[in-house]
């Protein structure tokens, strides 16, 4: 997706899509938003600097996240269907370049960790071993034997480093927090079990049940007193002790901050990978990147061949708001730039008639499964599609008033959580608050979405959409 327009006289969205020549590998695909910043090609995939390329450029947009984003051509078209034209004929002959489609409900679908983000480090264009991010991975990098570097200690990083360690010649991780560490649970399920999850009737809803459960008894720990996490502490310290011998290791890979204020790491193999012979983690700041080599303010320099930049994604600032454009011609990112994060229980926005945000604003998790939310958030949707079936209507907008109280009920009780008690996260926007999380119980958020609740919502017919054709359309 490289555009998207409301009409507000047709009441539907115009979306722009271009598709890729089919000689493209669309691995290289990543998103139509022209990204700044040195390295972006070698980094982010090939073309990725140029979002308004022609046909033959690899970084067109067939979705918001890339060749396989949620928002593309599958992904926009509402309950009466999508229409439009194939744009001109691509560079070789073999793929339209741009389609605008007409629809009537557009859902963003993209997800919140879909666009990466590039670390703003000194000298990194100047890198000329390989380099990519964790999300946009080098397939044909050769890491055996090589000296690798990792930046950053999160999710990514946690599973990427127990994963090359044992066949890399030496591997520098660079950290700058400390993450907590939890134990995974996971195990193979014995013959008995699942046989009698396969044969009792209702066993599967049970176990599931008491998953969900343990989960939400976080909660209380996480919105209201910190103290309660105490347990959960106690396990990631404990097992950090069991793991790392080596006592100035272990204080380096010890956190500073309330746990759960970042997000919960789940690993067993990264302390044991952290604490091999051919690993070092480099606790010093990077002063820059060089030719072959990183730099750290104590002045050491060490030789690398790869770089992997672990370093997250965009989340209140996703390129993808800058491409969606409301009822008076405003961007996502301009209005969210301007007024903060919100969306009415997560998913609609006023200003945005038939817009739904999946993994919208308020509706992160920092302690459960992201599946539940959104459930919700279809489940809300579906209902809409219904009521406004009832009603006659072909748009709903939903109040700045309604909007206004759902964000309210957020920001009152987001300075009792320990989202904002003091540590950088991704949770977090530039202003220092916590937008992308949702500050009380699952359960919680799905009575509040199980309605569509219309009273919210200014229900209206459109006019007929007009025949809208693509740019190059013969």
């Amino acid at each position: 997706m490289v555009d998207a327009r409301w009409d507000d006289a047709a009441g539907r969205w115009l979306v722009t899509t271009r598709q890729l020549p089919h000689q493209v590998d669309a691995g290289d695909a990543v998103t139509g938003v022209a990204t700044s910043g040195e390295n972006v090609d070698k980094v982010f995939g090939k073309g990725a600097a140029t979002g308004a390329a022609g046909a033959s450029d690899a970084a067109g947009a067939t979705g918001a996240a890339g060749a396989n984003g949620a928002t593309g051509s599958n992904g926009v078209a509402g309950p009466d269907g999508a229409t439009g034209l194939d744009g001109a004929t691509g560079a070789h002959g073999t793929a339209p370049e741009t389609t605008t489609w007409s629809v009537r409900e557009l859902v963003l679908g993209v997800g919140a960790l879909c666009e990466p983000r590039l670390p703003d480090i000194e000298g990194i264009g100047e890198f000329e071993g390989k380099i990519f991010h964790s999300a946009r991975w080098d397939h044909d990098a050769d890491l055996r034997g090589k000296r690798v570097a990792v930046i950053g200690t999160g999710a990514s990083a946690i599973q990427i480093v127990p994963n090359i360690a044992p066949f890399v010649g030496h591997l520098d991780v660079y950290q700058r927090t400390a993450p907590f560490v939890i134990p995974r649970l996971d195990r193979a399920y014995l013959g008995w079990e699942r046989a009698a999850l396969r044969n009792v009737p209702g066993l599967r809803k049970v176990v599931r049940g008491q998953d969900w459960f343990f989960r939400e008894m976080q909660i209380p720990g996480l919105t209201r007193n910190e103290h309660l996490m105490a347990p959960i502490k106690a396990v990631a310290l404990g097992m950090l002790r069991v793991q790392v011998r080596d006592r100035e290791l272990r204080e380096k890979l010890t956190p500073k901050f309330t746990i759960g204020c970042k997000r919960m790491l789940i690993s067993n193999t990264y302390f044991p990978a952290i604490a091999r012979g051919n690993v070092e983690l480099v606790t010093d700041p990077i002063q820059r990147v060089n030719a072959h080599s990183i730099t750290t303010a104590d002045g050491t320099e060490r030789p690398i061949d790869v770089l992997i930049v672990c370093t997250g994604f965009h989340v209140t600032d996703s390129p993808t708001f800058e491409l969606v454009h409301g009822r008076e011609g405003e961007s996502l990112a301009q209005m969210w730039g301007r007024e903060g994060m919100s969306a009415h229980k997560g998913t609609t926005i006023h200003g945005f008639p038939n817009l739904s945000v999946l993994m919208g604003p308020a509706t992160g998790l920092g302690h459960s499964s992201m599946i539940y939310m959104i459930e919700s958030q279809v489940n809300y949707f579906m209902d809409m599609l219904k009521t406004k079936r009832r009603h006659g209507a072909d748009v709903a907008e939903v109040s700045a008033r309604a909007q206004g109280e759902w964000n309210d009920w957020i920001r009152d009780r987001l300075p009792e959580t320990v989202w904002v008690t003091g540590c950088g996260s991704w949770y977090l926007d530039e202003h220092g608050n916590a937008p992308a999380v949702w500050p009380s119980w699952t359960w919680k958020f799905r009575a509040k979405t199980k309605k569509f609740d219309a009273s919210s919502y200014d229900l209206r017919v459109a006019k007929p959409a007009p025949v809208v054709e693509a740019a190059g359309a013969r």
